[in-house]
């Protein structure tokens, strides 16, 4: 959990806009790296069952 003052260094001198822009681009992140993790499961499955039937 960090601390205030972690905090507070992150969001110093932020207005609400910025704010609100960082929190969408940070909850996009999330939900690309979910989406790779996903498409690399997805891809390791396949390889498998290719190699299977080779």
């Amino acid at each position: 959990m960090p601390t205030y003052y972690v905090w507070k260094n992150k969001y110093a001198g932020m207005e609400v806009s910025q704010l609100r822009h960082l929190k969408d681009v940070e909850a996009e992140l999330v939900r690309l790296k979910r989406m790779y993790a996903d498409l690399a499961l997805e891809h390791h499955a396949l390889k498998d069952v290719l190699s299977r039937k080779l």
